[in-house]
């Protein structure tokens, strides 16, 4: 296995731009699952800080979306365009 230092990109959420630093393996399931979705990254980084804001207890966002494709994968529904669910 390759190991690659994490790479920080900007996106928008709900109009504000803000920076996300994830290693390129999740940019790249974070690119398919915007794909399979048929929507842009932006709209998949939205949802999982709403689902996250909504959580009873918080984390950061990159460490949500990691959480979030890591669940998809183990759900195996990456391209059902399902919503991130709250932690219970």
């Amino acid at each position: 296995m390759t190991y690659h230092s994490p790479v920080k990109r900007s996106v928008e959420i709900a109009g504000h731009k803000t920076s996300i630093t994830l290693e390129p393996v999740f940019w790249d399931l974070l690119r398919d699952q915007a794909r399979a979705q048929g929507v842009p990254i932006n709209a998949i980084v939205a949802r999982v800080d709403a689902a996250r804001l909504g959580a009873a207890e918080t984390t950061g966002l990159a460490s949500a979306i990691r959480q979030y494709l890591v669940e998809q994968l183990r759900r195996g529904d990456a391209a059902d365009g399902a919503s991130p669910r709250p932690e219970t």
